[in-house]
């Protein structure tokens, strides 16, 4: 019955899919230890919608890039949707996906060239989030504290109860201590605003924590120690100055509708805010903020670390830079920072797919065709038919941008919309194709629910079903009972003779 109902929902994301569509792989190992890789297909409906949608789960044996390439494909072949329709891939930067040579998009383009590989947009804020909090040594210490603290308040009981005892005392309400994790892309800012927001409540409860023996409290009593330096505070707020921008972009970038121009505005607009950031004022606000904090919270105030001279044979006679002051210091630190992000965000952003979408743009909105070559690598575009469209489109609905057009083309008529056919299909082209690989991570977290301690040993095909039909919840409230029970009676007699009469 849950193949029934699976392959039912399959069927009709199939029937959906028009001749152009996108693939999504993610991989992860599942509670059994299996390599599982969840395969997701993005396609543009006919009201101009974008969809990503789960298609399924698949065990492999290995995870070369050759061997993901050839289950991918056998996918798309067992689904009757031939790999001349693919438009893209989108993955993870891991090598055997997105490696030049071997990876999975390489071994794809071989057979199909139009199938852009474009590099998931949350996957590459996280590295530029991962780059930026271990460019500066006080950073990554100060983040690793937090962690350290937070995996404190899940391991220990005890401390549990006296951070909700201290806290509960004061104010009667209090924010859970997290600790970071490398692939929840959107919850540093909240454990780190955590730490800065509840700063007192956690010295003091570590301070009653550290009065015992055992491990956690030697552990608790280490933490207090670091957590009573002016300078961890003061890197936790200047690491939540950069974060909470980054965050709001990873956010923004796991939506479906997401289209690669709006992807690439978004990074310029995050970009802009980063450099009005590396200013004297900005830092300044900064320093004193945690000044204010320290004073307040009477703990030890602001030094500057001890700089080792470097040797001679690099500086010469000249003497050797030191800061005159801790704020020159941390301001040095700070910048550094944010010349990483901006450096970080051009280089992963800059990938070679979007220069030919980035002509399909120019097509679109300028109405010229200036590269032949890329326009006419497509089979499904008509050159001379999309110039004449073009200009007549232009000249009746000038648009500036793909949201644009996308709203001009929904609201035509009928026999309007079909003046400009290949107007559409160029659309579709720039509108298929996806900016993240969000919807294969939010399946990992269903295979989390569905394969647990207590069901480690379904087979592959009932996992398969129970995800597609856990996932598409929606869809099975929508099915026919009793075209779904008609095949499953009709499988052989004993069934037909038990619940024929009911169908």
């Amino acid at each position: 019955m849950l193949n029934i109902m699976g392959n039912s929902k399959i069927s009709k994301e199939i029937h959906e899919v028009s001749t152009l569509m996108y693939s999504i792989i993610n991989g992860v190992q599942d509670l059994s230890g299996n390599e599982q890789e969840a395969i997701c297909l993005r396609y543009v409906d006919s009201d101009l919608l974008p969809h990503e949608d789960f298609v399924g789960l698949y065990q492999v044996s290995s995870t070369t890039g050759k061997e993901l390439a050839r289950m991918a494909t056998d996918v798309l072949l067992r689904l009757n949707l031939p790999l001349s329709c693919l438009r893209g891939q989108s993955y993870d930067g891991a090598a055997n996906m997105a490696g030049g040579a071997k990876g999975v998009q390489a071994v794809i383009k071989e057979t199909q060239p139009l199938a852009l590989y474009v590099h998931c947009g949350p996957h590459c804020i996280n590295l530029v989030t991962q780059t930026a909090c271990s460019t500066s040594t006080i950073m990554s210490d100060a983040l690793d504290l937090v962690h350290k603290l937070g995996n404190l308040y899940h391991l220990s009981g005890k401390y549990k109860t006296i951070f909700k005892e201290v806290a509960q005392s004061e104010e009667g309400s209090f924010r859970t201590l997290r600790p970071l994790c490398p692939t929840r892309w959107l919850m540093r800012v909240v454990a780190i605003q955590a730490v800065v927001d509840q700063y007192e409540k956690i010295l003091v409860s570590l301070e009653e924590m550290a009065s015992g023996s055992s491990d956690t409290c030697i552990t608790a009593r280490g933490l207090l120690e670091r957590f009573q330096k002016g300078h961890i505070l003061l890197s936790l707020i200047m690491a939540l100055e950069v974060l909470k921008e980054l965050e709001c972009l990873n956010r923004s970038l796991q939506s479906k509708t997401v289209s690669v121009s709006g992807m690439l505005a978004a990074v310029d607009c995050v970009k802009n805010t980063i450099q009005v950031k590396r200013s004297d004022e900005t830092f300044h606000r900064i320093y004193t903020q945690a000044c204010d904090m320290i004073q307040e919270l009477d703990i030890e105030a602001i030094q500057t670390p001890h700089i080792r001279r470097p040797p001679k044979r690099f500086t010469g006679n000249a003497p050797a830079f030191r800061p005159t002051s801790p704020e020159e210091f941390y301001r040095i630190e700070f910048f550094k920072m944010l010349d990483v992000v901006e450096v970080q965000l051009t280089k992963h952003f800059d990938q070679s797919s979007f220069q030919t979408l980035n002509i399909l743009e120019r097509v679109l909105i300028t109405g010229k065709v200036e590269d032949v070559d890329v326009v006419s690598s497509y089979p499904e575009l008509d050159q001379h038919s999309l110039e004449v469209q073009l200009a007549m489109f232009k000249l009746q609905y000038p648009c500036s941008t793909v949201s644009e057009v996308m709203d001009t083309l929904r609201a035509m008529l009928p026999e309007v919309r079909g003046l400009f056919t290949q107007v559409e299909v160029l659309f579709r082209l720039l509108l298929v194709v996806p900016c993240s690989s969000a919807e294969a991570e939010r399946s990992f977290s269903a295979l989390r629910r569905l394969k647990t301690w207590l069901r480690s040993s379904m087979s592959q095909k009932r996992l398969n079903n129970v995800a597609v039909c856990h996932i598409h919840q929606e869809h099975l409230d929508k099915l026919d009972l009793g075209e779904i029970c008609q095949p499953f009676v009709s499988a052989n007699d004993k069934r037909g003779h038990t619940f024929g009469a009911f169908v």
